[in-house]
């Protein structure tokens, strides 16, 4: 039975079918009031289970059949780090997050992906053994609930990714594996192709990226790593996990060098005609999981499923309360708004900022995008 589950899940990552997963889960509750920036720990999933729970069920709603768990950053040796966490165990907060995306899950005949990320011990004792041990401990807690699937993500080195994929494919489920890395590589200058075909090798059914940079940048990625695989001659699942903003000064490295990071990016968010693209950009060049991470919302999901809805065959549940192409103005009082409500007007609109003296750039952080090419040229 196992086995055929297994068939099932691959099945939604074919050529033929498309898989959505929910948004960014730490950057929305962080907003919502529930999440402490800095460390972004997932205690919330059993201080606040209502309040995951919710936002499950809005990426539910918007199209999402893969809910993943809220186990960002959930390992012990973050969590006792961060210090935001002294009553809760790793194992309480993995559990209780494995229950709700599988509560809601549940409502819409969605999958549940129970995720790790990278670890603070292989930055500082680079320990195979202490960090499989500690991937170990982790997948331990997702197989007491009965996962459909795992990804690994938000890892920079793709020698942790490696390790992490080998620890979860003894649990013979599905793996995926992204990397929050730009069309440069990961941080020791490995590049995207390379780090495809170490991870598959590894056992990864699925590769991709995720976070740090911008849709169509993240798309690059993934098709360097298609690339890479195809000249390897090996085969795997395509998957794409972009921020919901726009980062064009930090192709290397990544949202965090710049100075709205991250309380001020608002003003870089992504309108659902951006996100449009983007579905459309990632659909052409053969990725067939696609989704979001920080920054990504609800509505983010919903326009991935309207944009590629002819394919899929169906809408999202929220559609119901959306007009494709701004349809739903043609009821508007006003006639310069009436205007709107057609295709061509929303994908060719630049939005303004609205701030007189907003520069259309920043400047990122320079040590950490100097520290960054040193290691690639090395």
């Amino acid at each position: 039975t196992g086995s055929k589950k297994c068939k099932t899940i691959m099945l939604m990552f074919s050529e033929y079918n498309i898989c959505f997963r929910d948004g960014g889960y730490v950057m929305q509750l962080e907003r919502r009031g529930y999440v402490k920036a800095g460390h972004w720990t997932p205690e919330a999933a059993v201080e606040h289970p209502e309040a995951v729970r919710q936002l499950h069920r809005e990426f539910l709603r918007a199209g999402a059949n893969v809910i993943q768990t809220f186990t960002f950053y959930c390992s012990e040796d973050k969590l006792e780090i961060s210090g935001n966490v002294t009553n809760i165990t790793g194992a309480q907060i993995n559990e209780a997050a494995c229950d709700l995306a599988r509560e809601v899950a549940n409502e819409g005949d969605a999958l549940v992906a129970g995720c790790v990320s990278k670890t603070p011990c292989y930055v500082k004792s680079h320990s195979e053994t202490e960090v499989k041990a500690i991937f170990k401990k982790q997948m331990d807690d997702f197989l007491k609930k009965d996962i459909d699937f795992f990804i690994v993500e938000f890892v920079d080195h793709v020698e942790e990714a490696v390790w992490a994929v080998e620890v979860l494919k003894t649990s013979g489920k599905p793996v995926g594996a992204t990397l929050c890395i730009s069309p440069h590589g990961d941080m020791h200058g490995v590049p995207p192709g390379q780090c495809a075909v170490r991870m598959v090798k590894a056992g990864a059914d699925i590769v991709g990226v995720n976070c740090h940079l911008d849709p169509l940048t993240c798309v690059q990625t993934v098709k360097l790593m298609k690339a890479g695989l195809e000249k390897a001659g090996l085969k795997a699942h395509l998957m794409i996990q972009p921020l919901g903003f726009h980062t064009p000064e930090c192709n290397i490295g990544g949202y965090t060098s710049l100075p709205e990071y991250p309380f001020a990016l608002e003003t870089r968010a992504m309108t659902r005609w951006d996100i449009h693209k983007y579905a459309r950009e990632a659909y052409n060049a053969g990725i067939r999981y696609i989704g979001g991470c920080c920054g990504f919302e609800p509505y983010h999901i919903r326009a991935i499923a309207e944009e590629v809805a002819a394919e899929r065959g169906f809408l999202p549940p929220a559609s119901e309360k959306h007009g494709l192409w701004g349809a739903a103005l043609e009821m508007h009082t006003k006639p310069w708004v009436r205007a709107r409500a057609r295709r061509e007007y929303w994908e060719n609109l630049l939005p303004a900022s609205g701030r007189p003296k907003c520069p259309s750039m920043a400047t990122p952080a320079d040590d950490y995008e100097k520290q960054l090419e040193t290691k690639i040229q090395m």
